[in-house]
């Protein structure tokens, strides 16, 4: 399915499973070649590239305070560490990170990671590349390119500090799954931009992406869903969310 599908008033679905040891793909439906706005699953890579460069030291340091500058929603009105950050998915958090971080060493980082579409130019609705590439503006991932980037992590093949990648690890939120299985990953949501290059509240973006373990096995997953009604109660990335914590023992079973 190519881009024009996408702008189209069609729904968008991918569940991709992966097994981390092997790299086989062991579930894949959907348009999961599809590349999006990654939204807050960037705080995932993110979170690597802080603790690797040193500006994140521990799960509780730095914390650092709202500014009523940031101009953000009541929800993110509070002083914010690591643990907060990833688990509410505080914006100014990363925001502010990624300024300390610098454009030059913001951009290595990205290009090494090989991520997504690697482009952290800005621009689209005057987006601000340093500190906004990652919502809804020119950097894009499909679900695809998140379970292999992830894997890529969970193996150490990512050019950060093991240090680093024990760090976060211990950040992301866990949640629990039937059958003894134990979750990790980060949603993600926003919305798709219209021809005018509006936010187009009618067709939202919802991920989650992570792992998942039970005993020795641990799984690497993305679900996508780019949908064409407004989410008005629950927020689409807690649908995708809980329906992949649901179903994943049951897809995990087969293989």
């Amino acid at each position: 399915m190519g881009a024009s599908a996408v702008r189209a008033a069609e729904v968008l679905r991918c569940t991709v499973l992966m097994d981390e040891q092997s790299g086989e793909m062991l579930y894949r439906q959907g348009s999961c070649a599809e590349a999006v706005y990654p939204q807050s699953t960037f705080k995932l890579p993110l979170a690597m590239m802080g603790y690797d460069v040193g500006i994140l030291r521990n799960e509780h340091e730095p914390l650092w305070k709202y500014q009523p500058t940031f101009n953000r929603s009541v929800r993110e009105q509070k002083d914010t560490d690591p643990v907060i950050w990833e688990r509410d998915s505080i914006v100014w958090y990363s925001q502010e990170l990624t300024r300390k971080l610098g454009t030059k060493k913001f951009a290595d980082y990205v290009q090494r990671f090989g991520y997504g579409n690697r482009d952290i130019s800005g621009g689209p609705g005057g987006t601000d590349g340093l500190t906004e590439a990652w919502l809804m503006s020119s950097l894009k991932i499909s679900p695809d390119e998140q379970v292999k980037f992830l894997r890529r992590f969970l193996n150490g093949e990512l050019p950060i500090s093991a240090h680093a990648v024990d760090l976060t690890l211990a950040i992301v939120p866990h949640f629990e799954g039937a059958d003894g299985w134990d979750i990790q990953g980060k949603t993600g949501s926003g919305s798709m931009r219209d021809k005018a290059g509006k936010a187009d509240g009618s067709r939202p973006i919802g991920w989650f992406v992570g792992w998942a373990r039970k005993g020795d096995r641990r799984l690497v997953f993305a679900r996508l869903l780019v949908d064409t009604k407004r989410y008005n109660e629950t927020p689409i990335s807690y649908v995708v969310r809980d329906s992949l914590i649901a179903d994943l023992p049951k897809l995990a079973e087969g293989f």
